[in-house]
């Protein structure tokens, strides 16, 4: 029975290998798996980090359009985002000024650190999933009036994957635009450069927010980016959501004519 027993065990410890074998390996930097069960899992190509990542003196609030916080400046030119819906929470633990530790990923070669938690004055925030069922209710956006602003760009504003969805103005007004005006315009959106839009938001204690429906370098070269209210992304305007009826018209010519292509050699 033994040299059966052994041939049997064997035969096992092959196949395992060969089907071990056959497994392909890791992509090389990828993300590793969520910690809990319901863990945030961090960006394709984001590097999770234990422990902090960033830390530094808060600068100012990083606003939407609805008036939240939704993201950190610090002094050091890091910007830290979060959800929204931490706007409160976020608030009541640190203010400009305050000295913060924030925990969560960073995206190789860009300035920007997605928040798992952050730490200040001996209190913490942690963006902890829902507990299933329990789920917080839709938040209502505020009310957004038409604005208008304009300056010299003292910042880009960055996705955490290292999208241009915005800028910062030299009077500390957050104007935000989708992604891909930033990725079409990204030679004319550059510190230092005169910039003017016009859109929807909110101006408040906090400061002031707009997404752009025009923007252009001057008051009187600003071109249409998006129709109207109703057009502006992922918040619902005077005109209903994006769609709604009372939304303007489609999105005409953008902002500034992109850059004419190299000639051919």
């Amino acid at each position: 029975m033994t040299p059966r027993i052994t041939f049997i065990a064997a035969a096992c410890l092959l196949a395992g290998s060969a089907a071990f074998a056959q497994m392909p390996p890791p992509p090389p930097g990828g993300p590793l798996p969520p910690q809990r069960p319901g863990a945030t899992a961090p960006l394709p190509h984001a590097v999770p980090t234990a422990g902090t990542v960033a830390s530094g003196r808060v600068q100012q609030w990083l606003l939407n359009p609805n008036g939240e916080a939704d993201g950190l400046l610090l002094a050091d030119g890091t910007q830290v985002a979060f959800p929204p819906h931490l706007s409160a929470a976020v608030m009541q633990v640190l203010r400009p000024g305050d000295t913060v530790q924030v925990s969560g990923w960073r995206a190789p070669g860009v300035p920007v650190v997605r928040m798992q938690s952050l730490a200040a004055n001996g209190r913490s925030v942690t963006d902890e999933p829902p507990v299933p069922g329990m789920a917080p209710p839709p938040r209502e956006p505020g009310a957004l009036v038409a604005l208008s602003a304009g300056g010299r760009i003292d910042r880009l504003l960055y996705t955490d994957r290292g999208d241009v969805h915005g800028v910062l103005l030299a009077d500390r007004t957050t104007v935000r635009f989708p992604p891909h005006i930033g990725a079409m315009y990204g030679a004319q959106l550059q510190p230092g450069a005169q910039f003017h839009a016009r859109g929807w938001g909110t101006r408040g204690a906090q400061g002031t927010a707009l997404e752009a429906t025009s923007m252009g370098p001057t008051a009187d070269t600003v071109r249409e980016v998006f129709g109207g209210p109703g057009l502006v992304p992922a918040h619902r305007g005077p005109g209903g959501p994006r769609g709604a009826r009372g939304a303007g018209p489609a999105p005409s010519a953008p902002l500034m004519a992109p850059p004419a292509p190299m000639p051919a050699s």
